[in-house]
């Protein structure tokens, strides 16, 4: 089970994600299109730089939808393999079991 702070501070990086996505892709699409003049572009990255941390997609954290355990994710099943396991032993999962050969 992971502490309720870093399961909390998570979700608040993903609102401010949220909050952020759009505006980021208009400077991105300003940076990289090669019609933008040298001034659009550095207005561009000065914002871009000038926005939070968090904003940022890459630094949300993929973590157990259960008990937030953030290692050993599946993100198919979007758990961990500890509860996967778990829950496929139990048969909460349908379509998974056990493999044998």
């Amino acid at each position: 089970m992971a502490k309720k702070s870093k399961i909390a501070k998570n979700e608040k990086r993903r609102q401010i994600v949220e909050r952020y996505a759009a505006r980021r892709a208009e400077l991105k699409e300003i940076i990289r299109r090669p019609s933008s003049t040298p001034d659009e572009r550095l207005a561009a990255e000065r914002e871009l730089r000038g926005q939070p941390r968090d904003a940022s997609a890459t630094r949300v954290r993929n973590r157990d939808q259960t008990d937030g355990r953030p290692r050993g994710y599946l993100r198919t099943f979007g758990l961990s393999r500890v509860s996967l396991r778990q829950q496929a032993h139990a048969g909460h999962l349908p379509g998974v079991r056990k493999a044998s050969w």
